[in-house]
């Protein structure tokens, strides 16, 4: 799949099929669309806030599946978590009202698959306007920051964000659940 991806990058309709990409990985696909969009910035700079666009819009539109996918199975969600623990669905429900917002802005930013977050984001009810929101904002920098990057710095960025990515985004994972942490601690 992810050799697929990547030729798709420089087929005639790659633009359909980053949106396609896009739109699977926020809900069931396994790869991230960076993989598509990082190639298709550099061969294309001059349309890379274009290709950021229809990468944010799609991934958006692919998190609204996600949330309904979680939003269907909230009934069985809640039996398995029940079978584990009595009240641990109210529990997550609970907690992920409460800090969704933060989790949602941040897992938009990481590689942790965002589709994660959208079925969890369902399973719990979120407010949907309320996570659209929040989905266009976090995907939106996501793709953006990296569509800017690689257009004015081309490929030394291509090569930066490829080696250090996934650090940078446990680091900021790690900093960001050890704040939460010192608060509950409060």
């Amino acid at each position: 799949m992810y050799d697929w991806v990547l030729r798709m990058a420089h087929h005639r309709h790659a633009l359909r099929s980053l949106a396609g990409v896009s739109f699977a990985e926020s809900s069931f696909f396994p790869i991230p669309p960076d993989v598509m969009m990082v190639p298709m910035v550099l061969a294309r700079r001059d349309q890379a806030y274009l290709i950021a666009g229809v990468c944010t819009a799609a991934s958006v539109i692919g998190g609204i599946f996600g949330y309904a996918i979680g939003y269907f199975l909230t009934e069985f969600a809640h039996q398995v978590l029940e079978f584990f623990r009595h009240n641990a669905f109210e529990d997550f429900t609970r907690a992920y009202n409460e800090y969704g917002w933060a989790i949602i802005l941040a897992k938009g930013l990481t590689p942790i698959p965002y589709k994660l977050v959208t079925i969890a984001s369902g399973l719990s009810h979120y407010p949907l306007g309320l996570f659209i929101m929040l989905s266009v904002i976090t995907r939106g920098a996501r793709f953006f920051i990296i569509a800017a990057l690689l257009k004015r710095y081309g490929a030394p960025v291509q090569a930066f964000i490829e080696k250090r990515l996934n650090l940078f985004a446990w680091g900021f994972l790690l900093l960001l659940i050890g704040g939460f942490a010192a608060i509950a601690l409060l």
